[in-house]
C-alpha cells in the first residue's frame, strides 16, 4: 500500500514505535508506573558500561536484534538516520514523545484531500470491523450469568453452608488470639462470604481503577497532551501502517548484523504496540480490528499472485509452499487442512469483510474492491487458508495438530481443545489456557468458557488421569472429618505463618497428608515435563509464529512457568506476550525468576491468595519454607503482583473464580489494572 504519511511522519512513525519498543523492554525488570526517567537512568545502569544503544547488543532496539530497522525499512526511511533513531530510541520517552507526536499532527501543504479520505476511509474500516467483533452488553450479561452458575455449582460441590459457618466462626475466634497483625490480616480478609462478592460485583465497572504493583499503588499514565493534535483518522493510518511493518518479510540487508530468523508477528513488537496505543489514548481493539484487516489483505494479495502462479504452471505453487515447509508432515488432520489463520469463515467476519471491500478497495488499490470481496466470498477454501498460512509462517497443523500419538518424555496425554468463536477469523494473537487442578475432564475447559478477549484460543488438556487423582485425594482429605477437626482446631492456621518452620507442624496434620505426597509427586513431574513440551510446541511455532499468552492456574499455572524456563534457557524471545499464573506452586527461591521475565515481552502477573493453606499443605516442607509464588508476592522488579485472597477460599476455588479475577485484571491494558470490590453505602 502506498503510504498516506509524509516522509517526515513516516520518520516521526518509527521513531515512537523505538521509543515504545525500549519502554517495554525496560518494564520487564523495572516496575511499571514508574517515571519515565527513573526508567531510562536505570537502563543506563544496567547497561553495558555506556549509554550508547550500538554497543548494548541486549537491546531490543539495538540493530543485532532485528527489531526496530526492518520497521524503519518498511516505512522507506532514510538509512542515513537510522543510526539516531536507535539512539533516540534508547533516551527517555519524557523528553520526545510529545515532539514527535506533534510532528504526526502536522500537516504539509500539499496535502490533498485524497490522503484525508484515505485516512477517513481507513478509520470507517476499522470501525466497522471493531463492530462486528465487540462483544455486546448482551452477551456480556449472559456469560457473567452462566459464569456466576457454573460457580455456584462447583461451590455447593465443595461446602455447605453449615460447616462454612462453623469454620468462619473459628477463624474469627483465631484471628482475635493472633498478636500477629499480617496474619490478622490475611485471615479477616477470608472471611469476606460470597454474598458481598455478589453485591458489589455490579458496581465494579463503576468504580475508579486502581493499580497494584508490589504493595504500591500508582495511577495509570495519562495521555499526552500533544496527542490532541492527532486526528483519529491519523492515529488509526500509523497504526496500520506499523502493524504491516511488524508483519512484513522483507530481506535483511547483507552487512545487516542482525541475527533475527524467526518471520511472523513477533511478540515484542505486539507490546510495543500496546504501549504505543496508549500514547494514543485509543482502546486496544482498534488494533485487533487493524490486525484482521492486515491479515484479510495478505490473504487478499497471496490470493491474487496464487492465481497468477496457477495460470503459468498449477501444480508449482503447491510444491513451492511444500519446500518452503508451510505445510508440515502433520497439516492433515482428519482429513482437513489445519492452517493456522486460515479460514476466515465465520459469518460476522465474512459479511463485515464484504460490506468494507470498497473501502479497502480504495486504500490499496493493488488488490481493488474486487479483490477484497473475492477473499470474502472465497474465505474457508484450502487454497486461501494455505496463503494466509504461508503469509504469517505457520508450520503444520497448528495447536490442534498437536494431539499426542505416542508417548513424549513420559508424557500420556497433551492436546489443545478450541474454545470460543474466534477461530478460523484472522486472529494474530493466540491465548493457551491451563487448568491444573480438575475433577473430571470437562474442568480443562469449563474455567474458561465464558472468557471475553478477542484472540485465538484453546485450552491444554494434559494427564488427566494424574490431575484428577490428585485432586480429588486431596479434596477427599479435606472433606474428612479429622481434617475438619483440625480446621476447628486451627491447626490449618499455621500452615501459612511465615515464622513456622515445616519441622514444627503438628504431627497429625504431616501423618494426614503422607497420602497424597506420591500423587502430588507425580503430577508436579509430569507438568514439567509438559511445560517443556509446551515450549517446544511454541518453538515450533505451531501457534502460527503469532503472539502468546499463557494463563494458568495451580499445577497449570506450574507448567506455564517450567514452559518459560525452557525458552529461557534456550534463549528464544519473542513468543510469549503475556503470562498470568494463578495459585502457582512454585517456589520463590530457588527458581529463575528473572530470566523467566525476560523472556515474557509484556505483563507477568503473579495472582496469590494468602489463606491458600491446601496449596501449603500440598506443596509443605522445605519448598514452602522458601516461600512459594501461589500464596505470596514474588519480589522480582517487573513481576506485577496480584493479592486475590479476597476471591478465594480455598485452592479449588479457582475452578470457578478464574475468570473474575481475569476480568478485574483488564488484561488488554498495557499498564497493570485490578479493580478491587468495594462496598458502597
Amino acid at each position: 500500500m502506498p503510504s498516506t504519511l509524509t516522509q517526515t511522519q513516516r520518520y516521526a512513525a518509527g521513531a515512537l514505535f523505538g521509543l515504545a519498543l525500549n519502554q517495554t523492554q525496560i518494564h520487564q525488570t523495572f516496575p511499571l508506573g514508574s517515571s519515565s526517567d527513573e526508567l531510562t537512568e536505570e537502563r543506563g545502569s544496567n547497561a553495558s558500561s555506556t549509554d550508547s544503544v550500538s554497543e548494548d547488543p541486549q537491546l531490543w532496539v539495538n540493530e543485532s536484534c532485528g527489531l526496530l530497522r526492518p520497521i524503519f525499512r518498511f516505512l522507506d526511511i532514510d538509512k542515513s538516520a537510522w543510526y539516531g533513531l536507535e539512539e533516540t530510541a534508547g533516551s527517555s520517552p519524557s523528553r520526545h514523545v510529545g515532539a514527535f507526536l506533534r510532528l504526526l499532527g502536522e500537516e504539509g501543504s500539499d496535502v490533498s484531500s485524497e490522503v484525508s479520505d484515505q485516512e477517513l476511509a481507513l478509520s470507517n474500516a476499522v470501525d466497522a470491523m471493531v463492530a462486528s467483533i465487540e462483544i455486546t452488553p448482551e452477551d456480556y450479561k449472559w456469560r457473567k450469568e452462566k459464569q456466576r452458575a457454573y460457580a455456584n455449582d462447583w461451590q455447593e460441590k465443595f461446602a455447605s453452608s453449615d460447616s462454612k459457618s462453623e469454620l468462619e466462626d473459628k477463624m474469627k475466634t483465631e484471628v482475635e488470639k493472633d498478636s500477629n497483625s499480617h496474619l490478622k490480616s490475611e485471615l479477616e480478609n477470608k472471611m469476606k462470604t460470597e454474598e458481598e462478592k455478589d453485591c458489589n460485583s455490579p458496581k465494579i465497572e463503576q468504580e475508579t481503577k486502581e493499580v497494584a504493583i508490589e504493595s504500591t499503588s500508582v495511577t495509570v499514565e495519562q495521555p499526552i497532551e500533544e496527542v490532541k493534535m492527532l486526528g483519529y483518522g491519523r492515529k488509526v493510518t500509523v497504526l496500520y501502517e506499523l502493524l504491516s511493518a511488524c508483519l512484513a518479510d522483507l530481506p535483511e540487508d547483507n552487512n545487516s548484523k542482525s541475527k533475527r530468523q524467526k518471520k511472523g508477528y513477533d511478540a515484542r513488537h505486539r507490546a510495543a504496540l500496546r504501549l504505543l496505543t496508549t500514547w494514543f489514548d485509543l482502546k486496544w481493539i482498534k488494533v485487533e480490528a487493524i490486525e484482521i484487516i492486515v491479515a484479510l489483505s495478505a490473504m487478499a494479495i497471496l490470493k491474487q499472485e496464487e492465481a497468477k502462479e496457477e495460470e503459468q504452471a498449477p501444480k508449482s505453487m503447491w510444491a513451492k509452499w511444500r519446500r518452503g515447509g508451510i505445510i508440515g508432515a502433520a497439516a492433515l488432520t482428519g482429513g482437513t487442512l489445519m492452517a493456522i489463520t486460515g479460514g476466515l469463515a465465520a459469518p460476522a467476519i465474512a459479511a463485515g469483510f464484504s460490506a468494507i471491500a470498497p473501502t479497502l478497495g480504495a486504500i490499496i488499490p493493488v488488490i481493488g474492491a474486487g479483490g477484497f470481496a473475492a477473499v470474502a466470498t472465497a474465505a474457508g477454501s484450502v487454497a486461501g487458508s494455505v496463503a494466509v498460512a504461508a503469509s504469517f509462517g505457520a508450520a503444520g497443523a497448528g495447536l490442534t495438530g498437536t494431539k499426542m500419538a505416542r508417548r513424549t518424555g513420559s508424557i500420556d496425554e497433551f492436546e489443545f481443545k478450541t474454545i470460543g468463536d474466534n477461530h478460523n477469523q484472522g486472529r494474530l494473537a493466540v491465548e493457551i489456557l491451563v487448568s491444573g487442578f480438575v475433577f473430571e475432564e470437562q474442568d480443562f475447559i469449563r474455567p474458561w468458557e465464558d472468557q471475553l478477549d478477542n484472540m485465538e484460543r484453546y485450552a491444554l488438556q494434559w494427564e488427566s488421569k494424574h490431575l484428577i487423582a490428585v485432586s480429588t485425594a486431596i479434596q477427599d482429605w479435606l472433606s474428612s472429618s479429622l481434617a475438619m477437626e483440625l480446621m476447628r482446631q486451627g491447626a490449618m492456621l499455621t500452615v501459612l505463618s511465615s515464622l513456622l518452620a515445616a519441622l514444627a507442624w503438628p504431627a497429625t496434620l504431616l501423618s494426614l497428608t503422607s497420602f497424597i505426597d506420591s500423587k502430588w509427586t507425580i503430577a508436579v513431574n509430569r507438568s514439567d515435563k509438559a511445560g517443556k513440551l509446551l515450549a517446544e510446541v511454541l518453538i515450533k511455532g505451531l501457534q502460527g509464529n503469532r503472539p502468546v499468552t499463557l494463563i494458568g492456574f495451580s499445577l497449570g499455572a506450574r507448567a506455564i512457568f517450567k514452559c518459560l524456563q525452557h525458552l529461557a534457557e534456550t534463549g528464544h524471545d519473542g513468543l510469549v506476550e503475556r503470562v498470568v499464573l494463578l495459585g502457582a506452586p512454585v517456589s520463590i527461591q530457588g527458581e529463575n525468576w528473572g530470566a523467566v521475565r525476560k523472556v515474557v515481552s509484556g505483563r507477568l502477573i503473579n495472582a496469590y491468595s494468602t489463606n491458600d493453606w491446601m496449596l501449603g499443605v500440598a506443596f509443605r516442607a522445605s519448598l514452602l519454607t522458601q516461600g512459594l509464588a501461589g500464596i505470596q508476592a514474588v519480589d522480582i522488579p517487573g513481576i506485577e503482583n496480584v493479592d486475590v485472597t479476597e476471591l478465594i477460599d480455598g485452592h479449588s476455588s479457582y475452578l470457578w473464580a478464574t475468570q473474575e479475577i481475569l476480568d478485574r485484571l483488564e488484561l488488554e491494558t498495557y499498564y497493570p489494572v485490578f479493580k478491587i470490590n468495594r462496598n458502597i453505602t
